[in-house]
């Protein structure tokens, strides 16, 4: 009985050992069970940040490769149109340079026909004399030379005639006009606003100063030719009446003074343009 006894108690305390190492046991596995919890839960939110991170990381990359594809057409566009633009500075440059080569042919084509007309001036008003001087005017005009001349030293009273006296005044005038071949020569009649008397035989067939203007101006111009053998393709008559006056016709000597003819000297027009349209650059 007492053995059965024993034995039972050893049993009982073998269990109880038991027991209690396994309660142990599972302390420790549910400790370790939670710490590894712990870990695995810290170290999934640690790859979803560092994910989260990855993939901002590739959304500014790809951002930025976009700004550069973007920063580098603008930087072709901008050296094409640096390009382009060099390139019609340079055309704008050449335009001005030859604008200035004109204008300085311009200038020059000027000054040599300035220079001609004060000397075709000053030889003409050295060859006449003090008393011609008195109604004979030299004036040069915008390039033009203008001779004035009082109808009284020219024509024959009342009428379109030349005089005896007008013949030494008008052999100076043809010299210079014979000495300067690239001029053309224009006789213009002027009168004043006082109707003509058509009563003498030789104005019967003139109806009015008009028609008296332009027959004296055509007397000039056959006196130049026929007494002094100026070639007549350069001279041109013209009349203009009383409607191109130079002073009043309310007093005799504003009158007077509008009774004139004028001998108009100018640089060949067609020489004159073949100057100016001629390139610059021909004479390169």
């Amino acid at each position: 009985m007492k053995k059965q006894t024993l034995l039972l108690t050893m049993m009982a305390g073998v269990l109880l050992v038991s027991s209690c190492a396994s309660k142990k046991d599972l302390v420790n596995c549910q400790t370790e069970n939670r710490e590894l919890t712990a870990n695995y839960q810290d170290t999934r939110e640690k790859l979803a940040a560092s994910q989260t991170r990855v993939s901002s990381l590739e959304d500014q990359l790809a951002q930025q490769k976009k700004d550069n594809e973007a920063l580098q057409m603008s930087l072709n566009k901008s050296l094409s149109n640096t390009s382009d633009n060099n390139i019609n500075i340079s055309k704008l440059v050449d335009q001005i340079n030859e604008s200035n080569q004109y204008i300085r042919h311009l200038v020059e084509v000027k000054t040599k026909s300035d220079s001609l007309n004060m000397v075709l001036t000053n030889n003409l008003t050295r060859s006449l004399s003090r008393e011609e001087m008195k109604e004979v005017d030299v004036q040069v005009l915008k390039g033009v030379v203008y001779i004035s001349l009082a109808d009284n030293m020219l024509y024959k009273s009342g009428s379109y005639e030349i005089n005896d006296r007008a013949q030494e005044t008008l052999s100076k005038i043809a010299k210079i006009i014979t000495d300067y071949k690239d001029y053309d020569v224009l006789i213009e009649g002027n009168t004043d606003n006082v109707p003509i008397n058509n009563s003498s035989a030789m104005m019967t067939n003139i109806r009015n100063n008009w028609d008296l203007s332009s027959l004296r101006a055509s007397s000039v111009v056959q006196y130049l030719i026929d007494h002094f053998g100026v070639a007549p393709k350069r001279l041109t008559a013209g009349g203009r009446g009383e409607f191109n006056p130079i002073a009043t016709n309310d007093t005799e000597l504003g009158r007077q003074r509008n009774r004139r003819t004028q001998i108009i000297i100018t640089p060949k027009l067609d020489q004159f343009m073949d100057l100016i349209d001629k390139a610059p650059d021909d004479n390169k």
